[in-house]
């Protein structure tokens, strides 16, 4: 993934967003964990969107480290699997930190957890703040309470500072009636409400987090981040992926 060039750059629709990335969107070609190369590609892309003046939050997943359902699954208490993938999504995020940092793209982490030594404590007033300030915002360790994912975990934060729109980046090019991978048939919806894809039980995000947009109007739009430029292109406004919206 190359980031665009500066001189490119357009502005946003968007005057605040809030970005979910999984922690698999990391790992690169790897089997599990971080590959620089990657997280620098990435770094790039976010930068530019930094550069159009859009006020930007990201969330990172952690199952490029450790998934605490699965690790209940397999008999682990599932409070202290939780952790621990919580914990994962703070090593995920200060290595994004470092890549955004070395693009010139001041950023602080805060975390649910308390762990004052590598990250800010979650303030939502501070972290508006740091947003109008027009540093990016990480928020790591998900809620800081077990049981929830770190997709409910982007629906609050994205909430709570008044986020114009959760952008969910992802390895397909939207949502689909059907998985693409399995079925290539599978056909793409350019919009579609948060009421029927909890209907269809479409694997958009999980339902907590559907709920939540649904009930506070909050739009979702699902796209393909492998794609160089479709980041900025959907802060442009250009109709990339799906909008998960309440009517279509």
């Amino acid at each position: 993934m190359i980031p665009l060039r500066r001189q490119e750059v357009a502005r946003s629709a968007y005057r605040r967003l809030l970005l979910k990335l999984s922690g698999e969107a990391l790992m690169g070609g790897r089997e599990y964990g971080v590959d620089p190369e990657t997280v620098a590609a990435i770094a790039g892309e976010l930068a530019t969107v930094h550069a159009t003046g859009v006020e930007l939050a990201l969330v990172i997943g952690g199952g490029n480290i450790f998934r605490g359902l699965s690790a209940s699954a397999r008999g682990m208490d599932r409070t202290s699997a939780d952790a621990m993938g919580m914990l994962a999504t703070v090593m995920n995020a200060l290595a994004m930190q470092s890549a955004l940092e070395n693009q010139g793209v001041p950023t602080r982490v805060q975390s649910a957890i308390p762990m004052q030594s590598l990250a800010e404590p979650y303030i939502r007033r501070r972290a508006v703040r740091h947003l109008e300030k027009g540093r990016v915002v990480i928020f790591a360790a998900g809620t800081g309470n077990p049981y929830f994912t770190t997709d409910t975990a982007a629906t609050l934060r994205a909430l709570e500072i008044g986020a114009d729109a959760i952008f969910k980046a992802t390895k397909v090019s939207g949502v689909f009636d059907m998985d693409p991978v399995v079925h290539p048939d599978a056909v793409r919806f350019a919009a579609i409400s948060y009421k029927e894809v909890l209907t269809r039980g479409l694997k958009v995000m999980d339902a907590t987090a559907i709920a939540m947009c649904m009930e506070n109007h909050l739009p979702l739009v699902v796209f393909d981040m492998t794609v160089a430029g479709n980041l900025i292109r959907a802060c442009g406004g250009e109709p990339i992926g799906t909008t998960v919206q309440m009517e279509v």
